[in-house]
């Protein structure tokens, strides 16, 4: 009942014109349960989930609209990556990484390549949000230090919800903490520095009308790598990035 009255709650909001970038209910969800340092308290959440429920519901029936601006749709797809994959980590746990949770043929049977999702009549999986909804449709590398696959070498999970009016603020802060944090990204000898392997994988999405990865991380890097610098990539760790007990 509880759950059928905050579900309708955000409809109502909806109808009024609002909720189409309301997203204050995930919002307290990720400010309860999830650190400074992007760490979730699964366990919390498990057993007391009722509003994150409702919110999963208002995604669900609350799609972009053609009327919606880009910020607005792309906050909307960061936002219901990160909240459905906290959802595939919490109808399986515990698990000690997300990566346990499916089969190991990636595009066919991983945790990424699982319909659960179901927005405005369409089936997803989080594989189709990344790189249909987000990736497909706005040209921004920073996507990729603003949705979190829930591990240890992931870009935190950020606890506060994205918002269309503060988004180009909230990726800008996302870049710079990602880049700047040595347990991702170690540039203590920018003559051989060590990075993400995100920054590999989706090379193609940071070399984009001229730009270059090292650009990207000299952007927001307290230390500069220069130009030409041999790139390493660290070994990724997919723990799951839960917060300790």
């Amino acid at each position: 009942m509880k759950k059928a009255i905050l579900t309708s709650s955000l409809l109502i909001l909806c109808l009024l014109g609002r909720a189409q970038i309301n997203h204050i209910t995930w919002d307290g969800i990720l400010k309860k349960f999830v650190d400074q340092k992007g760490d979730v308290n699964y366990t919390g959440l498990k057993n007391d989930r009722m509003q994150f429920d409702a919110y999963l519901d208002f995604l669900k029936n609350n799609h972009p609209k053609a009327s919606w601006t880009p910020n607005e749709a792309k906050a909307y797809w960061i936002n219901a990556y990160n909240a459905f994959t906290v959802q595939i980590v919490l109808d399986n746990y515990p698990v000690k990484s997300i990566k346990d949770i499916g089969g190991i043929i990636y595009k066919v049977n991983t945790t990424w390549d699982v319909s659960f999702i179901k927005i405005n009549g369409e089936e997803l999986t989080l594989n189709d949000i990344e790189h249909k909804k987000l990736r497909g449709q706005f040209d921004d590398p920073r996507i990729h230090v603003a949705v979190n696959c829930a591990s240890f070498s992931c870009p935190k999970l950020r606890n506060e919800a994205y918002l269309a009016d503060k988004l180009e603020s909230q990726l800008d802060d996302q870049a710079f903490a990602f880049v700047n944090n040595p347990l991702k990204n170690d540039l203590s000898n920018p003559l051989k520095p060590k990075i993400s392997e995100i920054f590999n994988w989706y090379a193609g999405d940071f070399e984009k009308d001229g730009n270059t990865v090292i650009a990207f991380i000299n952007k927001y890097g307290n230390k500069k790598i220069p130009t030409n610098t041999k790139l390493f990539y660290m070994e990724y760790n997919w723990s799951l990035n839960e917060m300790k007990k």
